[in-house]
């Protein structure tokens, strides 16, 4: 970070901190209830949640080639293995909707379709790992699934409707480039042994975070009576993977990739904690917004509150993360269910200087397609949503 911003940082701190009214009793509660989500977050998300998630991200990020996933977005790739290359390519990169920029205007100059490259370009911040499990961890499971499912088939649909209507435009320059995607990727050790490893951290996640039922006779009980112990198994197993299978060096490289995801991460997760509890308080509780003002722009499920909700989402930007507690306040604000999935599904994977770099990259006429694309399929699929869950 430049000087210049660490100082324009600090000045609009102070410039906060002084013309701040800390004796109007509504700031005073939103400021408690800034520094009361962020307790929150401590105590329930962090440890448990979070914290296991990094290790996920970094072995993602350490342990599988990104030179085998860009290898499969190239022309000479079939259709049906480059678009599902593409579609969970997120889960692989974990990169945000500024970060996956230079990714794709890579792929997409060294001869990728215009469809796979507008589908990973989608799937890279809108499927990022460490996202759909905090959002299923605070916003609850329907909404992470949602989230999930959502973003797999959007960057498919996507890249198949942008393949299709510039179809003839695309094919020369595709056809030319065609060679430049050939790779020639190296196996260290047989893929059954990486997917064991994930297998065991994303199983410890699981049951480690395995919640309370309401029930105490069913078998989500039964499994919660035990989870300690099958989250220790698959702890044990991960230990046990990790210390046979990966050498020194290759751990050494994963706890620094964690370490990384942490510290870029959790400062800008903790600060988007306190802004989100200033302005929109936690459910039950009231911010410096007032919960009617949301209630009136994205309450319900009807048609404008899902696509203002969309709309507002594709502008905003996001850092990695911060979407979950702007939404959980936005919830507890009163926002629909519907409109939520609508954000979650157009903001992090658009902003505006995101749409400015891709018009530079793909022109105009391609950056308002894929733009209105986004828009259009977030505000639908908000409102079926909304309707079954809310």
């Amino acid at each position: 970070m430049s000087e210049r911003k660490k100082f324009l940082i600090i000045f609009g701190v102070f410039l906060a901190a002084y013309f701040i009214p800390a004796a109007d009793a509504r700031v005073q509660g939103a400021l408690i209830e800034s520094f009361a989500m962020l307790h929150e977050y401590a105590r329930e998300h962090v440890l448990l949640c979070l914290v296991p998630a990094f290790f996920i991200a970094g072995g993602i990020s350490v342990f599988i080639s990104q030179d085998s996933v860009m290898k499969y977005l190239g022309p000479k790739a079939k259709k049906w293995v480059s678009y599902s290359v593409a579609s969970v390519s997120g889960s692989i990169l974990a990169v945000c909707s500024c970060t996956v920029l230079p990714l794709f205007s890579g792929i997409y100059m060294r001869g990728a379709g215009l469809g796979p490259a507008t589908a990973f370009l989608y799937s890279g911040p809108a499927i990022n790992v460490l996202a759909i499990i905090i959002t299923a961890r605070v916003l609850g499971p329907e909404l992470g699934i949602a989230r999930a499912v959502g973003a797999v088939l959007f960057s498919v649909v996507i890249g198949l409707l942008m393949h299709l209507i510039f179809i003839n435009e695309e094919k020369d320059r595709t056809d030319k480039d065609a060679g430049m995607f050939d790779f020639d990727i190296q196996q260290s050790r047989p893929i059954w042994k990486d997917m064991l490893f994930f297998a065991s951290m994303i199983g410890f996640l699981v049951f480690a975070n395995w919640a309370k039922p309401i029930d105490t006779t069913g078998a989500w009980a039964a499994v919660f009576r035990v989870k300690w112990v099958i989250a220790g198994i698959f702890f044990a197993a991960a230990l046990f993977s990790v210390s046979q299978w990966y050498g020194k060096d290759e751990r050494k490289e994963w706890y620094s990739s964690t370490w990384g995801f942490a510290l870029k991460i959790l400062p800008l997760l903790f600060g988007g904690v306190l802004v989100a509890g200033f302005l929109l308080g936690r459910p039950g509780y009231e911010g410096i917004i007032p919960s009617q003002w949301v209630n009136s722009l994205v309450g319900g499920n009807s048609f404008g509150a899902n696509l203002f909700a969309s709309v507002a989402g594709a502008f905003m930007y996001f850092a990695t993360l911060t979407e979950v507690p702007i939404l959980q306040g936005l919830l507890g604000a009163g926002m629909g269910k519907g409109p939520a999935l609508a954000l979650l599904l157009a903001g992090p994977a658009l902003s505006l200087p995101n749409m400015l770099v891709i018009r530079s990259v793909i022109g105009t006429k391609k950056t308002v397609v894929y733009v209105s694309l986004v828009v259009v399929m977030a505000t639908i699929s908000g409102m079926i949503f909304g309707a079954i869950w809310g």
